[in-house]
């Protein structure tokens, strides 16, 4: 199962933006806080995250890869994916996939990807 938006702005902004660990809590609804010595994230990068219910979980990166793909596991259970599609010079798609067993983050996962198009926008004005 997946979400998906596209975005006018550059597939490089898009990608930045989502392995920054410093912005995970700005664009993430269920994420209050991160710990992770990498602030771009890379392949085998560990860390924890607060989640909003004040519960601090381990992470791992799974899978990075390029064209632009990163893959979790979250207190040890695989996660969410995370695919940024470049459709041009200046546009393109951003998509999070959802394990089936976790239907219910759908909205959350919608809202993450609306607040980093938000951001990267917000970013390219300036």
């Amino acid at each position: 199962m997946q979400v998906g938006k596209t975005i006018h702005a550059p597939a490089e902004a898009v990608w930045q933006n989502l392995i920054d660990t410093r912005l995970w809590p700005v664009w993430g609804p269920s994420i209050v806080a991160v710990e992770c010595p990498q602030r771009w994230i890379s392949q085998g990068a560990e860390g924890r995250v607060k989640t909003a219910l004040h519960l601090w979980v381990p992470f791992r990166i799974s899978c990075f890869s390029e064209p632009l793909y990163w893959h979790w596991h979250v207190a040890g259970i695989p996660a969410t994916g995370h695919r940024v599609r470049p459709l041009g010079v200046a546009s393109c798609e951003l998509i999070f996939e959802i394990p089936y067993n976790a239907f219910f983050y759908r909205p959350i996962c919608r809202r993450a990807i609306n607040n980093i198009s938000r951001i990267t926008l917000e970013q390219s004005s300036r």
